[in-house]
Protein backbone atom coordinates (compact mmCIF):
# COMPACT_ATOMS: atom_id res chain seq x y z
CA UNK A 1 0.00 0.00 0.00
CA UNK A 2 1.57 3.08 -0.78
CA UNK A 3 0.72 5.97 1.61
CA UNK A 4 0.77 9.71 0.99
CA UNK A 5 1.39 12.19 3.19
CA UNK A 6 2.31 15.24 1.29
CA UNK A 7 -0.61 17.78 2.12
CA UNK A 8 -0.11 20.05 -0.73
CA UNK A 9 -0.13 16.40 -2.54
CA UNK A 10 -3.65 15.49 -1.12
CA UNK A 11 -4.96 18.87 -2.14
CA UNK A 12 -4.20 18.82 -5.35
CA UNK A 13 -5.34 14.90 -5.85
CA UNK A 14 -8.26 15.79 -4.34
CA UNK A 15 -9.22 18.52 -6.75
CA UNK A 16 -8.58 16.46 -9.43
CA UNK A 17 -10.77 13.59 -8.14
CA UNK A 18 -13.63 15.68 -6.75
CA UNK A 19 -16.17 13.89 -9.58
CA UNK A 20 -14.61 10.42 -9.02
CA UNK A 21 -15.04 10.49 -5.22
CA UNK A 22 -18.53 12.09 -6.07
CA UNK A 23 -19.13 8.85 -7.84
CA UNK A 24 -17.71 6.41 -5.34
CA UNK A 25 -19.51 8.09 -2.76
CA UNK A 26 -22.96 7.20 -4.88
CA UNK A 27 -21.47 3.43 -5.27
CA UNK A 28 -21.11 3.09 -1.51
CA UNK A 29 -24.10 3.90 -0.82
CA UNK A 30 -25.58 1.23 -3.41
CA UNK A 31 -23.08 -1.18 -3.29
CA UNK A 32 -23.77 -5.11 -2.29
CA UNK A 33 -21.60 -5.22 0.68
CA UNK A 34 -23.61 -4.51 3.97
CA UNK A 35 -22.87 -1.52 6.23
CA UNK A 36 -21.25 -3.82 8.46
CA UNK A 37 -18.78 -5.75 5.97
CA UNK A 38 -17.82 -2.03 4.71
CA UNK A 39 -17.55 -0.80 8.24
CA UNK A 40 -15.30 -4.11 8.45
CA UNK A 41 -12.90 -2.89 5.86
CA UNK A 42 -12.82 0.93 6.87
CA UNK A 43 -11.89 -0.20 10.05
CA UNK A 44 -9.32 -2.28 8.81
CA UNK A 45 -7.86 -0.03 6.20
CA UNK A 46 -7.74 2.89 9.22
CA UNK A 47 -5.15 0.74 10.94
CA UNK A 48 -3.34 0.12 8.60
CA UNK A 49 -3.04 3.21 7.15
CA UNK A 50 -2.97 5.44 10.55
CA UNK A 51 -0.01 3.33 11.76
CA UNK A 52 2.34 4.69 9.18
CA UNK A 53 1.04 8.22 9.50
CA UNK A 54 2.40 10.53 12.21
CA UNK A 55 -0.44 13.29 13.02
CA UNK A 56 2.18 15.35 14.62
CA UNK A 57 3.68 15.86 11.05
CA UNK A 58 0.26 17.28 9.89
CA UNK A 59 -1.88 18.91 12.56
CA UNK A 60 -4.17 20.07 8.91
CA UNK A 61 -7.79 19.12 10.95
CA UNK A 62 -6.53 21.22 13.58
CA UNK A 63 -6.19 24.07 10.80
CA UNK A 64 -9.14 23.51 8.65
CA UNK A 65 -11.87 21.96 10.88
CA UNK A 66 -13.79 22.88 13.76
CA UNK A 67 -15.35 20.71 16.45
CA UNK A 68 -18.47 21.02 18.04
CA UNK A 69 -18.02 21.53 21.65
CA UNK A 70 -21.13 19.96 24.27
CA UNK A 71 -21.62 21.95 27.76
CA UNK A 72 -19.74 19.53 29.57
CA UNK A 73 -16.42 20.55 27.04
CA UNK A 74 -16.73 23.93 27.55
CA UNK A 75 -17.02 24.03 31.54
CA UNK A 76 -14.00 21.64 30.86
CA UNK A 77 -11.60 23.71 28.84
CA UNK A 78 -12.87 27.09 30.46
CA UNK A 79 -12.11 25.82 33.95
CA UNK A 80 -8.86 24.57 32.59
CA UNK A 81 -8.03 27.97 31.19
CA UNK A 82 -9.09 29.25 34.94
CA UNK A 83 -11.55 31.67 32.88
CA UNK A 84 -15.48 31.25 33.56
CA UNK A 85 -17.91 29.70 30.89
CA UNK A 86 -19.02 32.76 29.82
CA UNK A 87 -15.34 34.57 29.11
CA UNK A 88 -14.64 31.19 27.76
CA UNK A 89 -17.10 31.31 25.11
CA UNK A 90 -17.34 35.12 24.38
CA UNK A 91 -12.82 34.95 23.67
CA UNK A 92 -12.83 31.38 21.82
CA UNK A 93 -16.53 30.12 20.44
CA UNK A 94 -18.66 30.85 18.21
CA UNK A 95 -22.35 29.51 17.72
CA UNK A 96 -22.61 28.02 14.65
CA UNK A 97 -26.09 27.42 13.59
CA UNK A 98 -25.38 25.00 10.72
CA UNK A 99 -24.21 22.77 13.59
CA UNK A 100 -26.28 23.91 16.30
CA UNK A 101 -23.65 24.12 18.91
CA UNK A 102 -20.48 25.93 20.00
CA UNK A 103 -17.56 25.52 17.99
CA UNK A 104 -13.83 27.62 18.09
CA UNK A 105 -14.13 30.99 16.41
CA UNK A 106 -11.01 30.57 14.53
CA UNK A 107 -8.82 28.82 12.12
CA UNK A 108 -6.69 27.50 12.41
CA UNK A 109 -7.53 26.59 16.57
CA UNK A 110 -5.98 28.83 18.68
CA UNK A 111 -4.72 25.94 20.63
CA UNK A 112 -2.50 24.67 17.75
CA UNK A 113 1.10 25.27 18.57
CA UNK A 114 2.84 23.84 15.52
CA UNK A 115 1.05 20.71 14.58
CA UNK A 116 0.32 19.66 18.12
CA UNK A 117 -2.68 20.74 20.53
CA UNK A 118 -1.80 22.31 23.42
CA UNK A 119 -4.87 20.78 25.24
CA UNK A 120 -3.95 17.76 23.92
CA UNK A 121 -5.28 15.94 27.40
CA UNK A 122 -8.57 17.80 27.65
CA UNK A 123 -9.27 18.22 23.81
CA UNK A 124 -13.08 17.64 22.77
CA UNK A 125 -14.11 14.83 21.76
CA UNK A 126 -14.63 15.71 18.34
CA UNK A 127 -10.94 16.08 17.94
CA UNK A 128 -10.26 12.76 19.94
CA UNK A 129 -12.28 11.03 17.83
CA UNK A 130 -10.58 12.41 14.39
CA UNK A 131 -11.04 11.37 11.39
CA UNK A 132 -13.94 9.56 13.09
CA UNK A 133 -12.96 6.49 10.66
CA UNK A 134 -13.08 3.64 13.73
CA UNK A 135 -16.81 4.34 14.08
CA UNK A 136 -19.82 2.16 12.99
CA UNK A 137 -22.11 3.06 10.33
CA UNK A 138 -19.34 4.34 7.58
CA UNK A 139 -22.10 5.00 4.64
CA UNK A 140 -24.15 7.05 7.00
CA UNK A 141 -21.14 9.57 7.14
CA UNK A 142 -19.81 10.00 3.53
CA UNK A 143 -20.58 13.66 3.55
CA UNK A 144 -17.91 14.30 6.29
CA UNK A 145 -15.66 11.63 4.75
CA UNK A 146 -15.75 12.89 1.63
CA UNK A 147 -14.78 16.66 2.82
CA UNK A 148 -12.62 15.26 5.21
CA UNK A 149 -10.41 13.72 2.47
CA UNK A 150 -8.55 16.66 1.12
CA UNK A 151 -7.74 17.87 4.58
CA UNK A 152 -6.59 14.37 6.61
CA UNK A 153 -4.11 12.09 5.11
CA UNK A 154 -5.51 9.25 7.03
CA UNK A 155 -8.85 9.95 5.09
CA UNK A 156 -7.32 10.36 2.03
CA UNK A 157 -5.46 6.99 2.11
CA UNK A 158 -8.58 5.02 3.46
CA UNK A 159 -10.63 6.46 0.83
CA UNK A 160 -8.21 5.17 -2.00
CA UNK A 161 -7.84 2.10 -0.82
CA UNK A 162 -11.73 1.32 -0.19
CA UNK A 163 -11.87 2.23 -4.10
CA UNK A 164 -9.48 0.05 -5.06
CA UNK A 165 -10.94 -3.06 -3.06
CA UNK A 166 -14.47 -2.33 -3.61
CA UNK A 167 -15.21 -0.21 -6.99
CA UNK A 168 -15.82 -2.91 -9.74
CA UNK A 169 -14.78 -0.55 -12.94
CA UNK A 170 -11.86 -0.90 -14.23
CA UNK A 171 -11.23 2.87 -15.36
CA UNK A 172 -11.34 3.90 -11.34
CA UNK A 173 -7.89 1.33 -10.17
CA UNK A 174 -5.34 4.11 -11.10
CA UNK A 175 -3.56 3.98 -8.17
CA UNK A 176 -2.00 7.78 -7.56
Amino acid sequence: MRIEKNINSILHLAKQKADENWQFRAFLKGCEQSDEEIDAMVHRLYNEVSKQIDCLECGNCCRKQSPVLSEKEIVRLAEYLKKTKEDFTAEYLKYDESERGYTFSNKPCLFLKGNACTLYDIRPDDCRSYPHLHKANFTSRLMNVVFNYEYCPIVFNVYEELKIELWKWPRHFSRR
